[in-house]
């Protein structure tokens, strides 16, 4: 039951806010005994899952803006193969730091935009 409540929540954040799942996964995955790293990585599975039926949902319902996607991705992949290579390196308590920060970055951010 723990893990259907679990896939639904990342699901249907991953649904409505892109990749919100991911977001929510991390604490879960840590409370279910998996360390900080093993965590965020197995998280990333799990979300591109999720983030291919969202991108699905998106293209049937004509709100996906491909041109708009492509022009990200090459830099996102890039961004992507550094962080997994930093991930390595850097100690648990830093990650635990760092991803609070930028939940709160982002929370900020949301509150505070008109």
């Amino acid at each position: 039951m723990k893990k259907f409540i679990m896939g639904a929540l990342c699901g249907l954040l991953n649904g409505l806010f892109g990749s919100g799942g991911g977001v929510a996964a991390v604490p879960m995955l840590e409370a279910a005994n998996l360390e900080a790293k093993e965590s965020h990585a197995t998280s990333v599975a799990f979300i591109f899952t999720l983030s291919l039926a969202t991108t699905l949902s998106y293209l049937l319902g004509d709100k996906l803006d491909f041109n708009m996607a492509w022009s990200y991705i090459p830099y996102g992949a890039a961004g992507a193969i550094i962080g997994a290579m930093l991930l390595k390196k850097i100690p648990n308590s830093v990650l635990r730091r760092v991803f609070g920060a930028v939940i709160l970055f982002a929370a900020f951010r949301i509150l505070v935009k008109p």
